[in-house]
């Protein structure tokens, strides 16, 4: 796993650092902090590869040279130290220490796998010539990634449809999978029969039985087609590494690392109640023994508010991202049950003062300084009530807490 992250220099701060659980790992805080840059270098710290040259850029205002460091837990449980400096020194081998699966999840619908056997720059003068990464876009995932002139991987719509037709195991391990990704019980992710959507593509394309009718997955939602990626994607390089394992005449693997930028995207709330308990049960349908370790980015408070019956402060952590000054400061919070979405979202990680709209919030602030002041004049009093009555009307909580100031200065209800 990854155990820790430091940075010096670079980033939104001049200081950054993390000592990660190692199970779950949740970042939260404002947009434009740095958490999806943290991810980045995580990814890095885990496979020693970057999607550009230059991964990041030394501040201005630091003094020597700037770097990255981490700390990486190996399966024999021996602590591996990992730096980078910025920019890179020469003879830079890109080898990995980490010896577990890494998946990336990015918010823009692209993945990258890394694999500790395929994907092993050592072996680049050996049995076989790798990749440094997998990376795909959005059509290489459904359509199959080249590289260099070889065929990496056939894609999720060819993968998909030849798994289902042998019934492999590959299908039935897919199956599974997606099952327990879905976003309800009553609403399964299950595999239909593969069909043809036009005279012009002769491919059958994998279908899903959804409750009103049979869907092509290219005619799948934004949120669907994220969760099957991901969902094919864990199959898909879980029998890989494990063809690749036996190949090589190595161990396979028993660690994977999911790092998720903006887990809850395109999530509708019920979905993004069971996501993150889902994640962390899902390595088990690979393999019962594989141990899982989560970095995720998240803005929803429906996502902590689900994670609270799941979570154990020795194996999970919250970090919490906040602007103060002219820098970001990163404190990993004391995890404390909120109870409900509205209290997550009123509490010190998201920082609202009320769970409502901007309006009924500054009509409430103005209300809650009136129940203070018994002195207030009845036509400012008045104002306060119809102020509230517009936005609030008598459903809101805090409707009847303001009824016995507004019945005292003689207005009806």
């Amino acid at each position: 796993m990854l155990e820790g992250l430091k940075l010096e220099g670079v980033g939104p701060s001049p200081r950054m650092s993390f000592s990660f659980a190692p199970r779950l790992n949740l970042l939260t805080g404002d947009n434009g902090l740095g958490k999806t840059f943290v991810l980045d270098l995580a990814w890095w710290a885990l496979t020693a590869q970057f999607r550009a040259p230059i991964p990041a850029l030394a501040r201005k205002d630091w003094p020597g040279r700037a770097k990255v460091e981490a700390s990486i837990v190996r399966n024999d449980g021996q602590h591996y130290p990992v730096l980078q400096t910025i920019p890179p020194l020469l003879g830079s081998n890109g080898i990995s220490a980490h010896q577990g699966l890494t998946l990336y999840v990015r918010v823009d619908g692209t993945f990258s796998v890394w694999d500790p056997i395929r994907n092993d720059m050592r072996w680049q003068h050996g049995m076989h010539t790798p990749l440094p990464e997998y990376e795909f876009s959005r059509d290489e995932l459904w359509d199959g990634l080249e590289r260099n002139g070889r065929v990496v991987c056939n894609g999720l719509i060819r993968d998909w449809v030849s798994w289902q037709l042998k019934r492999s195991e590959s299908f039935e391990r897919l199956r599974r999978v997606l099952r327990v990704l879905s976003p309800h019980e009553q609403e399964p992710l299950t595999p239909g029969e593969p069909t043809r959507i036009g005279i012009d593509d002769v491919r059958d394309i994998p279908t899903l039985e959804l409750p009103y009718g049979t869907v092509p997955l290219t005619h799948a939602s934004a949120a669907v087609k994220r969760i099957v990626g991901l969902a094919y994607l864990l199959v898909w390089a879980w029998e890989e590494h494990q063809r690749a394992a036996e190949l090589m005449k190595e161990e396979a693997s028993k660690s994977l690392v999911l790092l998720v930028d903006e887990v809850e995207a395109h999530l509708h709330p019920r979905w993004q109640r069971l996501i993150l308990p889902s994640l962390l049960s899902v390595a088990g349908e690979l393999r019962p023994d594989v141990k899982v370790q989560i970095l995720a980015v998240t803005h929803a408070p429906m996502l902590l508010a689900s994670v609270e019956p799941h979570f154990d402060p020795e194996q999970d952590a919250l970090f919490m991202f906040d602007l103060v000054g002219g820098d970001v400061k990163v404190t990993r919070a004391d995890w404390r049950p909120r109870g409900d979405a509205n209290a997550w979202l009123t509490s010190e990680v998201f920082d609202l003062k009320e769970p409502r709209s901007v309006e009924a919030e500054e009509a409430i602030t103005r209300a809650k300084a009136a129940l203070k002041d018994p002195q207030l004049p009845i036509e400012k009093v008045r104002e306060i009530h119809n102020e509230l009555y517009r936005l609030l009307k008598d459903t809101d909580p805090f409707w009847p807490r303001w009824l016995a100031r507004a019945e005292a200065a003689g207005i009806e209800p």
